[in-house]
């Protein structure tokens, strides 16, 4: 595992339960403008990335879907595959060619269920990821289309 990887996944998952995930991942490589999921999409699998960059958008009716968030090498792609109905939330696409580990997430979530303790570790992770792309995506929206008030409006 390249170090910045191991390095983001340090802060993310106790050292065993990183090394008993990496064991069920495959290596995954995509072209830039690849559409890895789609919001409303079965969010049936996830990745974690080795190399390169994926955008995070958002359907916003009418418009071309902003990008949320950028993300890279180490990031977490995909939440959506651990919380019931298993739909995205969010849109991806590679921005640049993109290289990552890809999960099946039947597989890990059976895992979960299988040790607690591993379930805990990934759900408090998986959690993080969470509240951290809700405020990115909450920040850039508030940005895009925010009104601001103005003297003249008050």
């Amino acid at each position: 595992m390249p170090p910045s990887i191991a390095l983001r996944m340090n802060h993310a998952l106790p050292p065993e339960h990183r090394e008993r995930l990496l064991r069920v991942g495959r290596e995954a490589e995509f072209r830039p403008g690849t559409r890895l999921f789609e919001e409303g999409g079965n969010a049936n699998r996830f990745w974690i990335l080795r190399g390169g960059t994926a955008a995070l958008d958002m359907h916003v009716p009418g418009r071309r879907p902003p990008v949320v968030e950028t993300i890279g090498i180490g990031d977490l792609l995909g939440w959506s595959w651990l919380y019931e109905p298993f739909v995205w939330q969010l849109g991806a696409v590679a921005v640049t060619p993109l290289q990552a580990y890809e999960f099946d997430a039947v597989a890990v979530r059976l895992m979960c269920l299988d040790d607690p303790e591993f379930g805990c570790a990934v759900e408090h992770w998986v959690g993080r990821v969470l509240a951290h792309r809700l405020n990115a995506a909450r920040a850039r929206l508030v940005d895009l289309y925010g009104i601001y008030e103005t003297k003249d409006e008050r």
